[in-house]
């Protein structure tokens, strides 16, 4: 197939070598295309290929991958995201994370499908793309600003308007390399697991600006690739839980998310969250919906949510923030025993300011305030501040402390593993963490096994399966017994793949809610191509297991795919009491091992990557 017949992309990527200072277009290849698709998986790729064991996170030789993918800046749904992929900073191994917004579809219309970023600025730089060109331009009037200064300083700047430019930038926690600061987008939007913004900070790159281009993509059938884009969201709309996210975001999840026993509550050291009935319920939609200023929808996306609110009570009134989500609110508030839903969103605001991520964030402060209570951890070490449950002014404060790593806040800015280490004693046992050093996302997974499991054997330091992949597709009964340790773990094999395909794409779950069918007849219209889902799951395996390639080959051992003792914990209390993951740990490792065509060390076998076209992975896994 020549470059004129390429369709669904440009085939063309911006290798920019910040050491050097060059920045030259390279062709995609196309057997890779076919075999990875876009995003997430061809983002393994390139770094499977191109960063060799030795090469630590903060190396100038490890890469950033920023890719879009066949469907961006089409007619489906969420089609403007991105997808970042490196070696991340909370695992030393494989890290890919999304972000929502504009910025994947803009980097398609100048023309690229990715970006990669290799060695370091010799100053703090931003980069601007704009008619398919791209410069770098000194960053010095940047530093310090967090993520909402920065959006406004560039487009000041260059005199662009808000869907004029795309802006993804680091806070100051990336640029002091906070192992757990994030990559933001278009202000709400955030690439949030594995460091992978400490990653950028690392290379000193404060931001990376994208005009809205002309370069259309030609796609093979763009009439039937829209009618793709309305049966998805059609499929969307029809499901109730869908369908509402749509309508109302996920802002209220933590008055669903108590029904169903799925909020953390301080630590995990209970299952019930005590909050009285009316505090609750000033978390719920209704009663947060009367603050919304105005939404900011996504590209060719027209979901109500993504709001701008306005804080009405209390000493952040007045704050206009971004409206955060499910795990922003539980982890600003049942996680660290906080009530005022004006403090949590507050917070929240904060959190995504400095440029952390919200799920660690939380993690470390509610194992924080169990140390303070039991005398773990003292006013002393905490530079003065009284880390008690509920104390929503210290958590603002030591928030600033992370960011800039100033006393105690650069040992929490390690993470919640590496800083209940570093205090040592009993801190540990109460630290929640996957033993490779990612936390989870802000739930009790201890009530939903299949994540609890999943995101313990991840090898991107964060979710790669969930309970609401296509199981019936797929031919996995459901429901299924969720407390089964044999179904999780030999389910949780069956859907891996199915996850990162998507991301794949890069779209928004929301929008295409892992919808493998209707992604690939959307795939089919954008290139011409004729897959199904059994390609699809082979694309997203395929993925996974050169991300397990790449971290046993960077020193990620099995015995690592394991929760903490706190996160595997047997439930005290609540709907599911007495129930425990740990008892039958190694019993589901060695059966997903197995039902992942790995060996009982979890590597891979040879047939296994031969089947998946990977036979050049063998010998280096010896």
């Amino acid at each position: 197939m020549s470059q004129e017949t390429l369709y669904g992309y440009h085939g063309k990527i911006l290798r920019v070598d910040l050491t050097k200072g060059t920045m030259k277009p390279e062709k995609s290849d196309e057997d890779d295309l076919k075999k990875y698709v876009g995003g997430a998986a061809l983002g393994m790729k390139y770094i499977y290929d191109e960063v060799p064991p030795g090469v630590a996170w903060n190396d100038a030789a490890n890469r950033l991958y920023l890719g879009a993918g066949p469907l961006s800046a089409s007619a489906v749904g969420g089609s403007g995201s991105i997808a970042a992929v490196s070696k991340g900073p909370m695992t030393d191994g494989m890290a890919s994370t999304q972000a929502n917004g504009y910025f994947g579809a803009f980097l398609r219309l100048n023309g690229f499908d990715a970006l990669i970023l290799q060695g370091a600025a010799p100053e703090w730089s931003y980069m601007y793309i704009h008619d398919g060109k791209a410069e770098l331009k000194s960053a010095s009037h940047l530093m310090g600003k967090d993520n909402y200064e920065v959006d406004h300083a560039i487009r000041e700047e260059l005199q662009k308007g808000e869907k004029d430019l795309s802006i993804m930038s680091i806070g100051p926690a990336g640029e002091n390399l906070v192992r757990f600061a994030c990559i933001f987008v278009d202000l709400g939007h955030v690439a949030s697991h594995n460091g992978i913004g400490a990653v950028m900070g690392s290379k000193k790159i404060k931001a990376i600006a994208v005009a809205r281009g002309k370069s259309a993509v030609t796609f093979k059938d763009r009439q039937a690739l829209s009618s793709a884009a309305k049966v998805l969201k059609d499929f969307m709309l029809a499901g109730k839980m869908s369908a509402d996210t749509y309508v109302h975001g996920t802002v209220g999840g933590v008055v669903m998310g108590t029904k169903g026993g799925m909020v953390p509550v301080k630590n995990y050291t209970t299952n019930v969250n005590t909050m009285a009935p009316d505090k609750l319920q000033t978390y719920s939609w209704d009663a947060i919906s009367p603050s919304f200023i105005k939404v900011s929808p996504c590209w060719a996306c027209s979901a109500n949510h993504c709001h701008t609110i306005r804080i009405g009570k209390g000493k952040y009134a007045g704050w206009e923030v971004e409206e955060p989500e499910f795990e922003g609110m539980s982890s600003t508030s049942t996680l660290l025993g906080i009530d005022d839903v004006n403090m949590s969103v507050a917070i929240a605001s904060r959190v995504d300011k400095v440029g952390i991520d919200m799920n660690e964030s939380g993690w470390v402060f509610a194992w924080l305030m169990e140390c303070y209570e039991k005398g773990i951890v003292t006013k002393k070490d905490t530079d003065g501040l009284e880390m008690t449950w509920g104390n929503g002014e210290a958590v603002m404060e030591m928030l600033l402390k992370i960011a800039k790593r100033e006393g105690f806040g650069n040992v929490l800015a390690e993470g919640v593993m590496r800083a209940a280490r570093h205090v040592g004693g009993k801190a540990p046992e109460l630290a929640i963490h996957t033993m490779k050093g990612n936390t989870p996302r802000s739930h009790d997974h201890r009530m939903m096994w299949m994540e609890l499991f999943d995101t313990s054997v991840s090898n991107t330091g964060t979710l790669e399966a969930h309970s609401g992949a296509p199981m019936g597709l797929l031919g996995i009964p459901f429901p299924f017994d969720t407390f089964d340790p044999m179904l999780v773990s030999t389910n949780i094999a069956k859907i891996k793949g199915a996850m990162i395909f998507e991301d794949s794409m890069v779209t928004c779950r929301f929008n295409t809610n892992t919808a493998l069918d209707l992604l690939c007849n959307a795939v089919n219209a954008s290139t011409g191509w004729n897959i199904d889902f059994k390609d699809a799951m082979k694309v997203g395996k395929r993925a996974v297991n050169l991300a397990r390639a790449f971290n046993i080959r960077h020193g990620i051992s099995p015995e690592l795919d394991r929760p903490s003792p706190r996160y595997g914990s047997t439930l005290p209390d609540g709907m599911g009491v007495g129930k425990g993951i740990l008892p039958h740990w190694e019993m589901m490792r060695h059966n997903y091992y197995k039902n992942m065509g790995w060996d009982e060390k979890g590597r891979p076998t040879p047939e296994t990557l031969k089947e998946l076209g990977l036979d050049y992975v063998i010998p280096q896994l010896k």
